[in-house]
């Protein structure tokens, strides 16, 4: 393993290596490995900085490009700019195009996961795509709808950055508790990198929040005729206890692509690749390593 935990957790803690213009902001980019191209899209209310424990595993194999779309990590954008998943979809787009891949995987998490199914779904360049526990054509579970709602109470994202700064009380079920089945994994890194900003930031906090107000479940309706549309393969890497994302409807989603499969992995959650990085990783490899 040339590349050590510490010094993938470290690649986060400096500036990125260039930054993309892709209309609505720029995206912060990153690149480490070497090999087959492959492009990682975060969901919500996290950063590239997520795919921080996969990296040790992959890049000796696979050229990763990470990128923070606006709104998230290092990336950056005026003020007023609209910090939406529309947005977020024509900047994974963006991507590809200005990092020329012509023959990419692309890797989402969560809303990544939705965001680059709708950004990819028919490209001709795309040569795998695998979906970590995100959203389903099968529909909203009760989970995911419930947090949702909360998007539109006032004062809900002040709540929820004072809850993400208080280590017991967001271990709660019914605040971030549910993410993980390790709890504690709430602090550490995933403290630092995704949650204290939540808590410290003004401006962080305002921007995660308007992104979460821009959801519109029709990027949901509209995935069973996405998948229709994929033809390279797939590959569904799902956290066995998900309760926001249950691992029986990915079992049903198989169905609507061409070519796909799933792994379940034990013992892990939401964030099954935080959590249980060297099973996803290991799931993952063979699947980005070939061809279409």
């Amino acid at each position: 393993m040339s590349l050590t935990v510490a010094e993938a957790s470290d690649l986060f803690r400096q500036p990125p290596a260039r930054f993309l213009d892709v209309g609505s902001g720029e995206v912060a980019y990153r690149t480490v490995g070497t090999g087959p191209d492959v492009l990682f899209v975060h969901g919500w209310p996290v950063s590239s900085a997520t795919f921080r424990c996969l990296l040790p595993h992959l890049a000796d194999h696979v050229t990763c490009h990470l990128v923070d779309l606006p709104g998230a990590g290092s990336s950056r954008y005026p003020a007023g700019t609209q910090l939406t998943l529309a947005n977020h979809i024509h900047s994974v787009r963006r991507v590809i195009d200005l990092l020329g891949l012509s023959d990419v995987a692309v890797v989402g998490h969560d809303s990544g996961g939705m965001i680059a199914r709708h950004a990819v779904a028919g490209d001709e360049r795309l040569r795998a795509l695998a979906l970590i526990d995100t959203e389903q054509s099968t529909g909203v579970s009760w989970k995911f709808k419930t947090f949702l709602a909360g998007r539109k109470v006032p004062g809900f994202g002040a709540s929820l950055g004072f809850l993400a700064g208080k280590p017991r009380l967001r271990r709660n079920r019914l605040v971030l508790g549910d993410a993980f089945v390790d709890r504690s994994l709430l602090d550490g890194e995933f403290d630092e990198f995704f949650l204290r900003p939540l808590h410290s930031s003004k401006e962080h906090r305002a921007a995660t929040m308007q992104l979460l107000r821009s959801f519109d479940y029709r990027f949901v309706r509209e995935l069973g005729d996405l998948h229709r549309e994929v033809t390279a393969p797939v590959l569904l890497v799902w956290g066995e206890h998900d309760k926001f994302f249950p691992v029986q409807w990915a079992r049903d989603m198989v169905a609507d692509f061409a070519d796909a499969r799933l792994e379940v992995i034990p013992g892990a959650g939401l964030f099954a690749h935080e959590e249980r990085p060297a099973e996803v990783a290991a799931a993952l490899l063979p699947f980005l390593t070939t061809g279409r």
